[in-house]
Parts: C-alpha cells; sequence; structure tokens
C-alpha cells in the first residue's frame, strides 16, 4: 500500500479524467462515500464542471435527499446510532429513482431527490433524464457494503481521532455508528478509490492492488 499526497485540484482532475475513462458510451453510478467530516458532497461538486469538460454530464444525487420518512428515521430516538447506521438512508428509494434507471438497460429516468427531512415530505421533484453518457454522482454516508448497484465507488477515509475531532459536537453521538462501518463493512478494503481526508487541504490517495 502505497499513500500518495495530492493537492484537492490535482484530485479532482485525476478522479474526473478515471471516471471519464470508465464506460465512455454508457452511464455511470458513482458513490461518493464518506462522513460529512470528509466533504463527500463536497468533493461530488466539485467534480461536475470537470467531468462536463470532459464530455460526461453529471448528475448530482444526495443521500440527505433520500432518507426515510421521520417516523421511521427516529423510531429508536433522534440519536440512536444503530438506526443512524441501518435504517436513515432510504436503499430501496435510491435504488428505484436513482441507482436501477441510470444502469445498463434502465430507462435514464431519474429523480434526484425523493424525500425532504426538513418538512418530513415527498420533495415533489421532476424526473430528469440521464443524458448520453452521463454520470450519477451519489453521495453522503455509509453508502457501501449494502449491495447498492455502483460502478465505481470512491471511499473518503479518516483516522478515528480526525473524524472525532472534526465531527461537530451535536452530531458526536454518529461516531459509533462510522466505527461498526469501519469495522463491519471495511470500505477502505474495496472501493476503487480510497482517499485519506484527515485534512481536507491535504487529501492522500491510498495505492494498492485493491483500492485502485
Amino acid at each position: 500500500m502505497k499513500i500518495r499526497p495530492i493537492s484537492p485540484e490535482l484530485l479532482v482532475d485525476e478522479l474526473a479524467d478515471r471516471l471519464a475513462a470508465v464506460d465512455p458510451t454508457g452511464w455511470l453510478r458513482v458513490a461518493v462515500d464518506g462522513p460529512a467530516a470528509a466533504g463527500p458532497d463536497r468533493l461530488a461538486d466539485a467534480l461536475v464542471t470537470p467531468l462536463r469538460v470532459r464530455g460526461r454530464p453529471a448528475l448530482r444525487v444526495r443521500a440527505e435527499d433520500f432518507l426515510r420518512p421521520a417516523s421511521l428515521r427516529l423510531e429508536q430516538g433522534r440519536q440512536n446510532p444503530d438506526a443512524f447506521y441501518a435504517g436513515w438512508l432510504d436503499e430501496a428509494g435510491l435504488r428505484r429513482e436513482v441507482l436501477d434507471p441510470a444502469g445498463r438497460g434502465g430507462s435514464g429516468r431519474v429523480l434526484p431527490t425523493l424525500w425532504n427531512a426538513r418538512t418530513d415530505r415527498a420533495s415533489r421533484a421532476e424526473y430528469l433524464a440521464l443524458p448520453p453518457r452521463g454520470v450519477v454522482l451519489v453521495s453522503g454516508p455509509l453508502l457501501l457494503g449494502g449491495g447498492l448497484p455502483f460502478d465505481v465507488a470512491v471511499h473518503l477515509l479518516l483516522t478515528p481521532g480526525a473524524l472525532a475531532r472534526r465531527t461537530p459536537a451535536e452530531e458526536q453521538w454518529t461516531l459509533p455508528a462510522f466505527a461498526r462501518y469501519a469495522e463491519e463493512v471495511a470500505p477502505a478494503t474495496f472501493a476503487d478509490v480510497v482517499v485519506r481526508m484527515d485534512d481536507p487541504r491535504h487529501p492522500a490517495l491510498v495505492e494498492s492492488g485493491q483500492a485502485g
């Protein structure tokens, strides 16, 4: 295993080059997986323009827009790490409305948001037609290991200490869920791309036979 320091700008360029080259004639489903402290939304947002320049129009999807209703999500309380780990994300909805339509042989008719967690109501978003060679960038925590059909998985990795330091006090209750994810799923062992994000100003690519 080799750890290669890289600037944030070069990281985006290298990822865009890599993604643009995957299945160049078809659609592509990409997970940008990591806790909020690692900035998965920020990285996925940064990839949109570079991918478009490379001829791969990108559609952004955030896991926070595919949460289950509060009556289900918070059934065991508002700060239950086990529920956060296994019961917050509406995996069936994400698969049905985004990943299956964007897969090989799918319709290409994608719903970018399903549920507004703030209002606890359906988002009422319009379906979008995924253009030819389109890339769906799905960002958020705990995306891997549940069988969701991604074509490429990017995992943003933090040490437990860095994660604890960079997680706001009001979200510290989620830390046991991420510890469980690291132990049970071990996404860093199978993701196509692994990026250490202990310091977002100085990311590092983890290069090995398994991690891309």
